[in-house]
């Protein structure tokens, strides 16, 4: 699995997947920090990675356009720092990996994991 980090996530997050064998970028290690929200939904799709974000509005284009991939991780979480996106980030792929390789909208707090197989 690959993901790509949007800005709203922390950068160590992304570390801790990369120790962890992931591959994983963040939009501001590769200077794309003023992207659209469009413009960046193609680029996890292009390079076939799951978009990680608190932003809703990646889970409403995705769902408009009618696509099957990417995935996309939205953070709904009261506490939004790096271990505790990453310690939820863990289960959640331990436990939807399947979801997330056939395409899914996954929204994480801290009772429960929604999932929404695409297309919508």
């Amino acid at each position: 699995m690959k993901f790509l980090a949007d800005m709203g996530i922390s950068p160590l997050v992304v570390d801790e997947l990369r120790q962890k064998g992931y591959e994983a970028a963040h939009l501001r290690d590769e200077g794309l920090h003023r992207m659209t929200d469009g413009d960046i939904l193609e680029k996890a799709r292009q390079e076939e990675s799951i978009l990680l974000t608190h932003d809703l509005d990646f889970g409403e284009l995705l769902a408009a356009s009618g696509g099957n991939l990417p995935s996309v991780i939205i953070f709904r979480l009261k506490d939004m720092r790096a271990a505790n996106i990453t310690r939820h980030l863990f289960s959640v792929i331990n436990q939807q990996s399947t979801a997330l390789q056939k395409g899914a909208i996954l929204s994480v707090t801290e009772q429960r994991v929604r999932v929404r197989s695409l297309p919508i």
